[in-house]
């Protein structure tokens, strides 16, 4: 059973996603949140495996929050659930230790799929918030900086994992594509996550996106 917080201001809102959720088999919210403080509260009290986050909390953003608990529960996945799809929010919240990012227009089969798979440690983006930052690298900001070291430290075949990675296959699906075992699979992850200093697969993506280093395709 995956055990989940959800953290947004609207009580309406906590409410309708509380509700979406009632019917599914593995899912149980443990807590609900109307503000950034709370959250940690709620959490010491009734721990989650999974925190639907809100960015626009009061008292403290939904990014302060994600940085916290990155560091203070490491173990909780953070699904970004946000009205906002620039690309400030959505980089800055990964860069905070978010697994993924979905939209409030989303629906219940996507939000059940977003929470499953931040839990099993994939990422998770909905459709619209990965095509905005595929915008961001085809036309980057003037100024941007984007590090060039990283890029010679990959092999040819992990950076086959990770261009997989970023665009949300699954363990199983890398290995069918790439006609590599699954041990092999996550044994490039495993070296990925080491040479690219990231502790889970939103890292991987996060870095992947920031240091362009998958196909844009």
């Amino acid at each position: 059973m995956i055990s989940v917080m959800i953290a947004d201001d609207h009580n309406m809102f906590v409410e309708g996603i509380e509700s979406l959720l009632e019917g599914a088999d593995n899912i149980q919210v443990v807590s609900k949140c109307y503000s950034g403080p709370e959250v940690f509260v709620k959490i010491a009290e009734t721990p989650a495996d999974v925190i639907l986050l809100d960015i626009n909390l009061p008292g403290m953003n939904g990014i302060e929050v994600c940085q916290k608990i990155n560091k203070e529960y490491p173990d909780v996945k953070v699904l970004a659930l946000s009205m906002h799809n620039e690309e400030s929010f959505v980089t800055e919240i990964l860069k905070n230790g978010a697994q993924g990012y979905i939209l409030k227009n989303t629906g219940k089969k996507e939000l059940l799929s977003a929470i499953e798979a931040v839990y099993n440690g994939q990422s998770y983006f909905s459709e619209d918030v990965t095509e905005t930052i595929m915008k961001s690298l085809v036309n980057p900001k003037s100024g941007s900086k984007s590090s060039t070291l990283l890029a010679p430290k990959i092999s040819r075949r992990e950076r086959d994992v990770l261009d997989l990675i970023v665009k949300e296959y699954t363990t199983q699906e890398i290995a069918d594509t790439l006609f590599i075992s699954l041990k092999t699979v996550e044994s490039h992850r495993r070296s990925l996550l080491t040479k690219l200093s990231v502790r889970n697969t939103a890292g991987l993506v996060r870095v992947a996106l920031e240091n362009k280093l998958t196909s844009k395709t």
